[in-house]
């Protein structure tokens, strides 16, 4: 994962997670050396825990599929998020056959994760191509996008913004 500290390292730094080591205590490399990191809480807004026996507090301000915005002991800090994120919830939302090779028969464009519809970007007849975005879901203070698993014609919209989705809703039918 690619850490980045506003206008102090525009290289960013390279870090991990290690093993759990239990009791909120975890490894984890830091630029090629190995840290001690103890979570001592975790809330909706925010962590606080020590690294190498030195509290921190760290504040999310805002987090994509991409990237997580955070501001740790008043230093605004932009951490990379897994890089194939999109690609993973796409091809499990019926963007790539089993083998991963693409085209798919299926109709239904299905939610691959719980969350709250913030957008919906097509509407009914649409023609969209594979790879549009469809509508856009909030999960655990994220933002994902869905996208078009196939090039075709809009049918129906299952899902409106505000919504709520569960894992494996029909989110529209691409014919």
């Amino acid at each position: 994962m690619k850490f980045s500290i506003d206008g102090v390292d525009s290289k960013g730094m390279d870090a991990g997670m290690g093993e759990p080591l239990g009791g909120g205590q975890y490894s984890v490399r830091i630029n090629g050396a190995d840290r001690a990191l103890r979570v001592l809480r975790i809330t909706s807004t925010g962590i606080e825990f020590m690294l190498d026996d030195v509290y921190h507090k760290a504040r999310y301000v805002s987090r994509t599929t991409r990237e997580m915005s955070m501001v740790v002991d008043g230093v605004e800090m932009s951490l990379g998020m897994h890089a194939d994120f999109d690609d993973i919830v796409y091809k499990n939302s019926g963007g790539a056959g089993a083998d991963g090779a693409g085209g798919s028969a299926q109709v239904s464009l299905k939610s691959q994760i719980p969350g709250k519809v913030v957008s919906v970007a097509v509407s009914e007849g649409d023609t969209v191509a594979k790879g549009d975005v469809v509508c856009t879901l909030e999960s655990m203070k994220m933002q994902v996008a869905v996208k078009a698993h196939k090039d075709g014609t809009v049918g129906s919209i299952k899902v409106r913004e505000s919504a709520t989705v569960a894992k494996g809703d029909t989110i529209a039918e691409i014919n």
